[in-house]
């Protein structure tokens, strides 16, 4: 039985910090009923798409049943609240103050329901003077020093990079995560229900461990960085992180008078020298290729890796061999996500292999809850 078997928990989220935290709790056997609006989430219309199915929105809600309301109407909102009476989670990521002229909003669903753990995900938060600003994951990459803090670490740019990868929307979402299972505890515990507060631009300063303390402490020496190296056909990343990983490059490479190099023989030493040792690293890797450079120094106890591209690392049999990755259906037929970066002893947590079609569980969800 999965762990959280018998927890029901009502979905108001839509794009992807939302959606993914609410799938990593029906990963775990919650029942998640995705409120859509009748037009359906809006990552339903995203690419990839193969017969009008994205598997982007797969990818963020497999495992759940779709429930349409109509929140504008005032039966929406009933049966929403019928809904929520009945659940024991509350996930809703909504710009600050749209749930409370909904009436969805935790005091007024409280009331109906003590124990409820209602968690709010939001850009900057439910309170202070930035908490009603639009927000998505680009727009708090700059707000947080994220991307001003990747750009200081490059050499050569002109600006800060471009945006791709939505790290403050998944960041949120784990966070998120961990919160309402710290509160499903309390309540074991405790007795009460919760209201959570998960912002993106909070969860993207606690990714920031050493830059928030370097911004108070600054130093005038640069932290050394890890750098891409090139390799006779692509690049490698090679970190050399401590003495005993130092040595054993030094050896890998056929280089042991770096060991008594005194630019480079303790670890204040090659701080103070550290571009000077990676020029000479890429020294020896500019001479093989990617893959030799990665299975030499990896047998010498080096942490080195190629880099690969996103289908390279799918196909990569350690994945393979721990079943990260698990197949799941939607009306366009089969696509591979992800399962929680998290095991279970017994094999109970994983994602649910079907995608809900919009609407798909309505008729039977609102005639449990009349």
């Amino acid at each position: 039985m999965k762990p959280l078997a018998g927890m029901r928990v009502l979905d108001f989220t839509s794009m992807i910090a939302g959606p993914y935290c609410t799938r990593l709790l029906a990963d775990c056997g919650a029942e998640v009923l995705k409120v859509e609006e009748p037009h359906g989430d809006h990552m339903r219309t995203r690419p990839p798409l193969r017969d009008g199915h994205s598997t982007y929105f797969g990818h963020l809600n497999a495992g759940k049943k779709s429930v349409v309301l109509d929140l504008k109407s005032d039966t929406g909102r009933e049966a929403a609240r019928r809904l929520a009476a009945s659940s024991d989670v509350v996930v809703e990521n909504f710009r600050p103050g749209v749930m409370k002229r909904l009436g969805l909003d935790y005091p007024t669903l409280a009331a109906a329901k003590r124990d409820l753990i209602y968690c709010s995900i939001s850009g900057f938060g439910q309170t202070g003077p930035r908490a009603e600003q639009p927000a998505y994951a680009p727009v708090v990459h700059a707000a947080s020093g994220f991307d001003h803090v990747q750009f200081t670490y490059q050499d050569g740019q002109e600006r800060p990079a471009k945006t791709g990868i939505f790290v403050a929307d998944v960041l949120a979402a784990v966070y998120a995560f961990g919160a309402v299972q710290t509160a499903l505890v309390g309540r074991l515990r405790h007795g009460n229900g919760q209201f959570i507060d998960v912002a993106l631009m909070d969860s993207m300063i606690n990714l920031l461990v050493f830059e928030c303390q370097e911004a108070q402490f600054p130093s005038k020496d640069r932290r050394p960085l890890y750098v891409p190296m090139r390799a006779r056909d692509g690049f490698v990343i090679v970190a050399p992180v401590n003495q005993r990983n130092f040595e054993q490059l030094a050896d890998a490479t056929g280089h042991p008078e770096w060991k008594t190099d005194p630019r480079f023989a303790t670890v204040a030493a090659r701080t103070t020298h550290w571009d000077a040792l990676m020029e000479a690293v890429e020294g020896w890797t500019s001479a093989r290729a990617a893959r030799e450079c990665e299975d030499k120094l990896m047998k010498a106890g080096v942490p080195c890796s190629r880099y690969l591209t996103m289908a390279e690392a799918m196909a990569d049999p350690q994945l393979a061999a721990r079943g990260s990755l698990a197949t799941v259906t939607d009306g366009a037929g089969d696509f591979r996500v992800p399962n929680p970066p998290f095991k279970f002893a017994d094999g109970s947590v994983g994602v649910e292999p079907a995608v809900p079609a919009l609407d798909a569980d309505t008729k039977e969800v609102l005639a449990r809850f009349k």
